[in-house]
């Protein structure tokens, strides 16, 4: 007889506030055989307020692949587990993904109970555009792979949604600033909570505020993107100090044949395709 596989829940819990604990997931987590959380010393206590009685095993960073197999063993043999964080949703920014990824290769189902995330929390308050963002997370403690990321924000158009620790927050403001430029931020910390702060400024100002007040709480900053409007100027800039056969080697580089790239080189620098073409004979 073959036994059917158990189901794996993603269960959201609240970031701050209990009472953003959804029905669907106090039951689910009741009727659950097991209950795998980040931690369960903070765990518990969530538990404790619903009245849910069901073991519970740790899954974290450091254990996700050795613990991994055990929860996948114990979903095959039919058990339905949760997965739960210390708050927000599970696989954002917190363990959850390579146990996903595990459970679909063994062919177990995976669903999600939604709750709340910090990150769409707090861009929905910072009045920054929604209309298109990107979700960063935390930036690379790695040195190297920090610079890298700070590098592709710099042409980033979208809004950008990063996390930060308190004792974190003055470094990355100020490597924010350098690397990207001054731009409109909103700082969020304690989110639902009692002390909820929204801050609204510019880069500069924001380092500047941090320093006169020691940062409290883990913080979500949404940061405006690049001005697409300033991103064409620049580049328009680049070409007109550029020789004319240059930009039209520039496009012949990537492909384009000669009239294609003259007529794109005639864009970029806001002329006529023949005054290209007499600047072409003028310089050759």
């Amino acid at each position: 007889m073959t036994t059917k596989t158990g189901m794996l829940y993603l269960c959201g819990t609240p970031i701050g506030n209990l009472e953003d604990m959804t029905f669907r997931a106090v039951r689910i987590l009741q009727e659950a055989d097991l209950i795998a959380a980040e931690d369960t010393r903070n765990s518990i206590r969530l538990l404790n307020h619903f009245d849910i009685h069901v073991p519970m095993t740790s899954y974290h960073e450091y254990n996700k692949y050795e613990k991994g197999r055990v929860l996948v063993k114990k979903l095959l043999e039919g058990q339905n587990i949760v997965l739960i964080t210390d708050a927000g949703m599970p696989g954002i920014s917190d363990p959850g993904e390579e146990l996903v990824r595990m459970c679909r290769d063994a062919g177990i189902g995976v669903t999600a109970v939604p709750g709340p995330s910090a990150c769409v929390t707090a861009l929905a308050l910072s009045g920054r555009s929604t209309r298109r963002f990107a979700f960063e997370g935390f930036l690379p403690a790695d040195k190297k792979e920090r610079r890298e990321a700070l590098s592709e924000l710099q042409e980033e158009t979208r809004t950008v949604i990063l996390y930060e620790a308190p004792h974190r927050l003055k470094k990355t403001l100020s490597e924010l600033l350098e690397a990207l430029g001054d731009r409109k931020l909103s700082m969020c910390r304690e989110l639902t909570k009692r002390h909820e702060e929204i801050w609204e400024g510019m880069l500069s100002e924001a380092c500047t505020y941090c320093e006169s007040r020691e940062p409290k709480g883990e913080y979500v900053l949404v940061l405006e993107g690049r001005s697409r409007r300033e991103m064409v100027k620049e580049r328009q800039q680049d070409f007109l100090e550029m020789p004319v056969s240059e930009h039209v080697r520039f496009y012949e580089d990537q492909g384009m044949d000669r009239k294609a790239a003259m007529k794109q080189a005639a864009k970029d620098r806001g002329v006529a395709k023949r005054e290209v073409y007499q600047a072409l004979l003028l310089e050759e």
